[in-house]
């Protein structure tokens, strides 16, 4: 039985998000700076000779949702290729789901790519990047491998390069809906364009998430974990439209050490550093 064990999808940071339109559509118009980080889910895939499609979680107990994105994943990649071969899929979750992390549709990315390669499609970056976009307007960036500048409704990426650094990231026991925060009439949603110059002058503390201010009312454990932070001298910021904060560290961050040591029961900490390149970037070169 042919094998890929250990394979990882990796979480992201917004370092900011700004939302300067809306199209007639309802989709809304978005800029932001997509930096992959050091915290991950890991993957096991199995090739089934059988034809089906099965998954499971590591360490779960209760059920999958019927339409699991990485059993979409895998779906969406034979009817694009017409491949009948099948798949086991065994995920650790270990990046927190409502979080603003990017963790399901790292998860469906790191699927299309471990499968192409299962499966022998030989697909290309581009080609994956296609099926993943109907799969989640996130999965694009996640296969494209790199951080990235994000324009448009999210679809819209150029590849950066970002200094080497390391933050505080913390995730409270309550978790976001995405179409809550972006339905709020008063989310803002005229913030001026900003420029790839005016973001490279300050890379880690450009601009602002505009859809904390949303967030902060619909749950207000946003605001206790940005106070943390605050206490361990960290300036804070919610990543994406999830309910996960973030600080950049210094070199010595002993505030923020001890205060993970001691998190309330529900709250989810880490240290992370950003990557160089997805983990993944060469099995599609």
């Amino acid at each position: 039985m042919q094998r890929l064990l250990d394979v990882p999808a990796p979480a992201k940071l917004n370092l900011f998000l700004h939302v300067t339109g809306r199209r007639a559509d309802g989709y809304h118009l978005l800029q932001s700076v997509f930096m992959l980080i050091d915290w991950a889910d890991t993957l096991h895939f199995e090739k089934r000779s059988d034809g089906r499609i099965s998954r499971e979680d590591v360490h779960v107990l209760e059920g999958l949702p019927e339409q699991d994105l990485c059993v979409r994943a895998a779906q969406a990649l034979r009817a694009a290729t017409g491949c009948s071969d099948g798949a086991h899929i065994t995920l650790h979750k270990r990046i927190p789901s409502q979080a603003g992390l990017g963790g399901g549709s790292s998860d469906a990315a790191s699927c299309l790519i471990a499968l192409n390669r299962l499966w022998n499609l030989s697909l290309s970056r581009a080609d994956l990047a296609a099926i993943g976009l109907g799969l989640g307007a996130d999965v694009p960036f996640f296969i494209g491998g790199h951080h990235a500048w994000v324009e448009g409704i999210g679809d819209e990426l150029t590849p950066l390069g970002l200094a080497p650094a390391r933050f505080a990231v913390l995730k409270p026991p309550t978790g976001l809906s995405t179409p809550a925060i972006f339905g709020s009439p008063s989310l803002r949603r005229d913030t001026p364009s900003a420029t790839l110059a005016g973001f490279a002058a300050d890379a880690f503390g450009f601009g602002q998430n505009d859809l904390q201010a949303v967030a902060l009312v619909l749950c207000p454990e946003v605001e206790e974990a940005l106070d943390l932070l605050a206490r361990c001298g960290l300036m804070g910021r919610m990543t994406g439209s999830g309910s996960a904060v973030f600080a950049l560290l210094p070199d010595a961050a002993t505030a923020w050490e001890h205060a993970l040591s001691g998190l309330p029961p529900g709250w989810v900490g880490r240290t992370c550093s950003n990557l160089p390149s997805h983990p993944l970037y060469g099995w599609l070169e």
